[in-house]
């Protein structure tokens, strides 16, 4: 299975479950939900990736709320190891073609452009060079297929970066999430009072 949840994940689901169409050219549709309230600064909110399984873990103290299959670096373009900081979060990102080879002759991908990789959302943990981000190849779940970066499934990416901002101080309202899903032109820009940890190892 992709991910499993836990008795406390299943309470949580209800309040950032988002549902992303496959194809740049759908509506994207947030499942109806009450709005989650606001999450106390002093919860231990964490997230680890082990490269070796391809997972990222999201947990509640010592206590792992749910998990996720990811795509992580390939051999030649590694994902970092290391403790890092979540602080900023990108909904609808463009994509601009880094100044790397293999970007070489890539052409810039405005938000929402069916040719985007970029698909939902973008999590920075290492700027400038790498995020977690929705893909537009899930395919390549699983592998060990990105420049660095770790790629979830667009409908997966949603759900945590909902998260996040709901357990980093910056909640918002279910209108707020709609808008974002349905104007998916539009960028929008969160930066987390309290920063979410990310701890990567191989």
């Amino acid at each position: 299975m992709r991910r499993h949840f836990t008795r406390r994940q299943i309470q949580l689901g209800a309040g950032f479950a988002v549902a992303v169409a496959a194809t740049a050219i759908s509506p994207w549709h947030i499942w109806r939900h009450s709005p989650a309230p606001a999450i106390a600064a002093e919860e231990n909110t964490r997230l680890a990736v082990d490269l070796s399984q391809r997972r990222l873990v999201v947990y509640d103290g010592d206590e792992a709320i749910t998990d996720y299959s990811v795509a992580i670096g390939s051999p030649k373009y590694p994902t970092p190891t290391g403790t890092f900081s979540i602080r900023k979060i990108v909904w609808n990102p463009a994509w601009i073609p880094p100044d790397r080879g293999w970007a070489k002759n890539k052409e810039p991908q405005a938000p929402g452009a069916e040719r985007n990789p970029m698909r939902v959302v973008k999590i920075y943990f290492k700027e400038p060079d790498y995020y977690i981000h929705g893909t537009n190849a899930p395919e390549s779940i699983g592998d060990a297929a990105s420049h660095g970066c770790l790629r979830m499934e667009a409908d997966d990416a949603a759900r945590l970066a909902r998260y996040l901002m709901e357990h980093g101080g910056q909640p918002r309202s279910e209108s707020w999430f709609s808008r974002v899903m349905h104007f998916r032109s539009e960028t929008q820009t969160v930066y987390l009072d309290n920063p979410i940890r990310l701890t990567i190892s191989g």
